[in-house]
């Protein structure tokens, strides 16, 4: 037998045992929990915090637009660098009016994580008529303004938790100002950002 086949027996059996641990590989992924092993932000604050605009302004329901967002970082770490990671932004949303936008109290407003739930792409809300979603601009998965559920696209074909948006909880105080309160990062609560949540 000469080298040459020697080689290219062993390269085949290699290759079958690449095949063979990447098929058991694949069987048993269902099954791992990875919404554990994802860069939720470790350091949520315990105590509720403002809703920070870009412009360095507090949200506040007497002056946010109606129909309109604007993209938020939480948890803030104080480092540039850190807190621009896709991971800590999140798009806060006053829903349209038809939807109860011009309703004068938190319920108008959510703020969802802009981790697209179908492969991490940032995606982004359009306000404009006819086009009230959050629609990544990836691979084309739009999400409920509402719930954060994928209605359209690869996003909605996957199965709860993985087909909603994680959320932030929020409060408005007696001079219409907005805060998050402290998140719980799991997906029966708030949700574990780029894993998804369970929709009660």
């Amino acid at each position: 037998m000469s080298d040459q086949e020697t080689g290219s027996k062993l390269s085949r059996r290699d290759f079958l045992k690449l095949m063979g641990a990447a098929g058991t590989g694949l069987a048993f992924a269902p099954f791992v929990p990875w919404g554990s092993f994802l860069p939720n932000p470790s350091s949520a604050s315990s105590e509720k915090v403002p809703v920070e605009l870009p412009d360095g302004t507090q949200a506040n329901i007497n002056t946010f637009p109606v129909n309109h967002a604007e993209i938020i970082t939480y948890p803030k770490t104080g480092d540039r660098v850190l807190d621009e990671e896709a991971f800590r932004k999140w798009q806060f949303i006053r829903l349209p009016a038809k939807y109860g936008g011009e309703t004068n109290n938190v319920t108008a407003f959510r703020a969802f994580s802009m981790i697209c739930l179908h492969l991490w792409c940032v995606w982004k809300y359009w306000p404009q008529e006819g086009r009230m979603r959050g629609e990544c601009p990836c691979h084309g998965s739009m999400y409920d303004p509402r719930t954060g559920t994928a209605f359209s696209g690869p996003a909605s074909l996957q199965a709860a938790p993985s087909n909603t948006l994680p959320i932030l909880d929020l409060e408005a105080d007696s001079d219409g100002g907005i805060w998050v309160l402290p998140p719980v990062w799991g997906p029966n609560k708030n949700g574990v950002i780029g894993y998804g949540r369970f929709v009660k």
